[in-house]
């Protein structure tokens, strides 16, 4: 009993171990993407999108979200500061209450940044999903990333795996007793990852229809997506044109030219038709001639 349990002991260890090896290689493999990433604005280079990925703007008890605050913070200060162009806003859109992407895009309209230059994506469950629908969907092969630091480090991790160019943005990240769950919680993600990555072979769970990020998108007069980005009125309906009469057709040449012999053979015939009336009159004497003589 003693040895087996020395045995189950020993193998409790070792997968012990093991787990603490895959963590401590995924959190340095991950950590790496360092490199690409930025804390001063004036330092990153310019990119015509930034994506910014979602998290809730409050906490379940309802404080306010800080991870929220300092990514919305980050991204307006990108577009000011001319760093991009446009802002693609990406999270979860699970129900009609918990909408991440909308919640993102209202406090962007808030800080200044028109709504023209507001994308969004609705089918960003997972960074995952966010990074590889930025360039499947909305065609960038390379976008600023924005979220914290050690959130950028996986999100330019999963994009240079998909051969994107990316960069990140570092948002002011919260204290560490407000973040102790977010930090634990990513040390299990970037495992996560390299599993997707490497071994699971995972994609974005929607795809979908290409969106040109920078030229309007067609919609309905009522539909939503008139509401999150700018789009193309339907154009108004044709009146049927009313119908042409038909022309009437020219003479031909032809009967042009007969027509015109005819008048010329009439003319000379007028002609000594009339001189001969003239004669006649001035020979025949009248009334009041005839009472003279």
């Amino acid at each position: 009993m003693k040895k087996f349990a020395k045995i189950l002991l020993a193998c409790l260890c070792l997968l012990l171990a093991s787990a603490a090896a895959l963590l401590g290689y995924s959190e340095w493999t991950v950590s790496d993407a360092r490199h690409y990433t930025y804390d001063d604005v004036n330092a990153v280079p310019y990119n015509r999108v930034a994506l910014v990925l979602g998290t809730s703007k409050y906490l379940i008890g309802g404080s306010p979200n800080h991870y929220f605050k300092y990514r919305i913070k980050a991204a307006a200060e990108l577009y000011n500061s001319g760093k991009v162009d446009y802002i693609l806003v990406s999270g979860d859109n699970a129900t009609v209450q918990y909408n991440e992407p909308r919640q993102m895009r209202r406090a962007l309209i808030q800080a200044g940044i028109p709504a023209n230059a507001i994308y969004s994506d609705y089918a960003g469950f997972r960074t995952l999903d966010s990074v590889v629908r930025a360039k499947e969907v909305f065609g960038q092969a390379r976008f600023t990333v924005v979220s914290q630091a050690f959130h950028n480090e996986r999100a330019i991790f999963i994009a240079r795996h998909f051969g994107i160019d990316a960069v990140g943005f570092n948002a002011l990240d919260p204290s560490a007793y407000q973040g102790i769950r977010t930090r634990v919680r990513e040390v299990f993600a970037r495992l996560m990852g390299l599993l997707d990555l490497y071994v699971l072979d995972k994609g974005p769970k929607f795809l979908g229809e290409p969106i040109v990020i920078g030229g309007p998108v067609p919609c309905q007069a009522l539909s939503t997506l008139g509401t999150r980005q700018p789009c193309l009125p339907i154009p108004a309906a044709k009146t049927p044109a009313t119908p042409a009469k038909p022309a009437q057709p020219e003479p031909s040449a032809a009967v042009a030219t007969s027509a015109s012999a005819a008048v010329t053979t009439l003319a000379p015939a007028a002609s000594a038709s009339s001189a001969a009336t003239e004669a006649t009159s001035a020979a025949a004497p009248t009334n009041a001639d005839t009472a003279t003589d």
